[in-house]
């Protein structure tokens, strides 16, 4: 279902319905999120398992933001306010000046080949059992989706203006993947049992995005992204001290 969410994703990004595209990768993420869960309860856990949940995953948290990220910055070159009809398309690879043609779309793509190392990476890195070492895949996927729907659904002007420019959205891409394959450690959201002491991060960083989501809505996504990279430095240094 991960799988499949993921290539609905990429067809409706690809046909500049970045929005539902972006709603399939929410979705595709929350099957990743219980297919673990269900394989342990179900006693079906295995290698085979652990290899097609990176396969899925790089199609829903690799190709598909890539995709997004790719509209975004083809259409972030138009005059056009885009933005109040994101199921048009705007497909031209020129700008007003026929002589120069546009390569900037083709930056997102690096997001892609980045999920791709980081997953493969992953899949032999024994470190990386009860946390990461950089970003998830499916973190930046939530970054990159959240665009398009603060796009659609929010007020905030800021917000939108920094959406659509696509310096900032290349900076954007550049960032995810740096961090992606960072040699950063980050916490996990597993809960091994409910105690606030064990779990003391997690639980600040659940309440902190709860509010967020509540006040901020979408813009709060990147935002929360942001804090899990934060809290995860600073937990660091805590540690290390």
């Amino acid at each position: 279902m991960n799988l499949l969410s993921g290539l609905v994703a990429v067809i409706l990004a690809l046909k500049g319905e970045l929005t539902f595209a972006a709603f399939f990768i929410l979705l595709g993420i929350l099957f990743d999120f219980f297919d673990g869960f269900a394989a342990r309860l179900l006693n079906v856990s295995g290698e085979l398992g652990k290899q097609l949940d990176s396969l899925a995953d790089l199609v829903t948290s690799g190709v598909a933001p890539a995709m997004i990220m790719f509209k975004l910055l083809e259409k972030s070159q138009s005059q056009t306010e885009w933005y109040q009809d994101l199921s048009s398309t705007i497909g031209s690879w020129a700008s007003e000046d026929s002589n120069t043609i546009y390569f900037f779309p083709y930056i997102g793509l690096l997001l892609a080949i980045s999920a791709a190392y980081r997953l493969a990476n992953f899949n032999i890195d024994e470190r990386q059992t009860s946390s990461f070492i950089g970003l998830p895949t499916p973190a930046m996927s939530l970054v990159v989706a959240s665009l398009p729907l603060i796009l659609m659904y929010s007020n905030n002007e800021l917000a939108v203006n920094l959406a659509l420019n696509k310096y900032v959205l290349i900076g954007i891409t550049i960032l995810l993947s740096l961090l992606m394959n960072a040699n950063l450690p980050l916490f996990s959201l597993k809960f091994k049992n409910f105690s606030f002491a064990d779990n003391k991060t997690s639980y600040i960083f659940l309440i902190i995005s709860l509010l967020l989501l509540i006040t901020l809505k979408f813009v709060a996504i990147p935002i929360i992204i942001l804090i899990y990279v934060i809290l995860s430095v600073v937990g660091n240094l805590l540690n290390n001290d």
